[in-house]
């Protein structure tokens, strides 16, 4: 019981910093404004959650184009603390090898989840007139992954299906992940 507490409390604080970090790293390669005078108040709390880790990252870390490695960088070491706790505390059973490989497929799980996530609060957004910066923000965020499925299907009553064909997308994705990794796990 106390090892799911554990891992419970775990998996939500790296899910929520990692995610931050991989926020960031989007939120960046798209140019999306985040500095306190842009207005953008997720921006904001991205910077909060993440600069304790991503800029000492950044002075060792060089960005490669427009892409944050340090924020990645910063996404995987989150990860990787996560699975290395964890194993820890189950008694460090098992190989130590097998740690990076659970991060990175954390990690991509995690990619998964939070566009899932994004795409859904994205398609209720739309359904409601709103002008919040906010709203714009997660349009910006989710246009680059609908933009090829909306040149392969057209509206359909005016209506646009293209985040539940991406959100089918998604859940097929996470299918092949989870398989993916139990056979890397009974591999290594």
């Amino acid at each position: 019981m106390l090892y799911q507490i554990v891992s419970l409390l775990l998996e939500v604080a790296t899910s929520v910093l990692a995610g931050a970090c991989l926020l960031r790293l989007y939120m960046q390669h798209q140019r999306i404004p985040m500095s306190v005078r842009s207005g953008n108040p997720l921006g904001r709390f991205v910077f909060a959650l993440t600069d304790w880790l991503v800029l000492p990252l950044r002075r060792v870390v060089p960005a490669l184009g427009r892409w944050d490695s340090a924020s990645l960088l910063a996404a995987f070491l989150l990860e990787l603390t996560q699975f290395l706790l964890l194993w820890l505390l189950a008694g460090a059973r098992g190989g130590l090898i097998v740690i990076p490989i659970l991060a990175g497929f954390g990690l991509l799980r995690l990619v998964i989840s939070a566009l899932t996530g994004l795409v859904i609060v994205y398609a209720v957004l739309s359904w409601v007139s709103t002008q919040s910066s906010i709203s714009d923000v997660i349009e910006r965020l989710c246009a680059p992954p609908l933009k090829p499925i909306r040149r392969l299907l057209p509206l359909v009553g005016g209506v646009d299906l293209s985040p539940l064909v991406l959100l089918l997308v998604l859940q097929i994705a996470g299918i092949v992940l989870g398989s993916l990794q139990a056979l890397a796990l009974q591999a290594g």
